[in-house]
């Protein structure tokens, strides 16, 4: 696989605060990589520094071949940028906006195209603070298109949308990845990063704390999956204590826990209930997460360290 960004040792730092503090890795040719991390982590100056909008401090970084600190104009023709914090004038319309960035590139897209293909072509003619925050994130990555470029940089893609139009981005990224482009995407969803990403690197005050597929991160807890379901009371749970990959069974009146770990395990669970001549209900099965990973790695929950971290420019988040 070709490297088509490549980082070491990475450092930025304002004033006294180190955002980020000497991370290495390399993104792939038509990969989804995602950065992942609470809030005021690093991910956004990280992102910024291969963009070549922020000088780092330290580090080597080469993007398609390319220096961002001394060769940022020419890269800009060649990657696209979805802001975490962007906009437009109020009054600009849609394919006002998509036609003038088109004339800042020699091979741009074609609008028209990019229109349809977002599902803005209805909505062309609407003024920028006229639009809903799923219709403003789409006009942002057709922006980020409208150059063709080989490299996609979204940041923070999904914050603030609602579930409907989180999925409906998420779709979006996969259909780019299938057209052979790569996608680097910041996100502090861990959710997001598991559906999305072929591979993860996990960042934290500023350091990388493991980089590898979501998969491998997970499995490398050794974490229990966990059956939940209920039974009613003539329901004996001995039966469950000896499957293969069953470590302990929990019951609470008519709710029943298994723990244990085998990708027959909740098969294994159904079919002995069910030789007691009894129907689970509302079986659900709860799996390690990325969040489980992120606990083990730093001992914090990520919904603690949201908002709770100095900002990468210093300020609050």
């Amino acid at each position: 696989m070709r490297a088509v960004i490549e980082v070491e040792g990475l450092r930025k730092a304002y004033g006294s605060h180190v955002a980020v503090d000497g991370i290495s890795f390399e993104v792939y040719e038509g990969e989804i990589f995602g950065m992942v991390g609470p809030n005021g982590a690093g991910k956004t100056t990280t992102i910024e520094c291969l963009e070549g909008l922020r000088r780092r401090d330290g580090g080597m970084v080469r993007v398609l071949g390319m220096d961002p600190n001394r060769e940022g104009l020419r890269l800009r023709q060649r990657i696209g940028i979805q802001l975490q914090e962007g906009g437009l004038p109020h009054r600009m319309r849609v394919e006002e906006a998509l036609w003038l960035f088109a004339a800042f590139y020699p091979r741009p897209a074609d609008p028209k195209t990019l229109l349809q293909r977002l599902g803005l072509a209805e909505h062309r003619r609407r003024a920028f603070e006229q639009l809903s925050g799923g219709l403003k994130q789409r006009l942002s990555i057709a922006l980020a298109l409208i150059g063709n470029p080989e490299i996609l940089f979204l940041d923070e893609l999904t914050t603030g949308l609602d579930p409907h139009a989180r999925r409906a981005m998420w779709d979006l990224v996969r259909e780019l990845r299938g057209e052979g482009r790569t996608v680097f995407l910041t996100t502090h969803y861990m959710e997001e990063a598991e559906r999305l990403c072929d591979r993860v690197a996990i960042v934290d005050r500023g350091r990388l704390v493991a980089l590898d597929t979501p998969e491998r991160l997970i499995r490398s807890l050794g974490a229990e999956r966990r059956v939940i379901f209920t039974v009613d009371t003539a329901f004996d749970p001995a039966s469950l204590r000896n499957l293969p990959g069953v470590s302990r069974v929990e019951r609470l009146g008519e709710r029943v826990v298994v723990y244990g770990q085998g990708d027959r395990l909740v098969a294994q669970v159904v079919e002995a209930v069910a030789a007691q001549g009894i129907a689970p209900r509302d079986l659900r099965v709860e799996q390690p997460n990325l969040e489980d990973v992120f606990l083990a790695l730093t001992g914090r929950l990520m919904e603690e360290t949201n908002g709770s971290e100095v900002s990468s420019e210093g300020g609050q988040p």
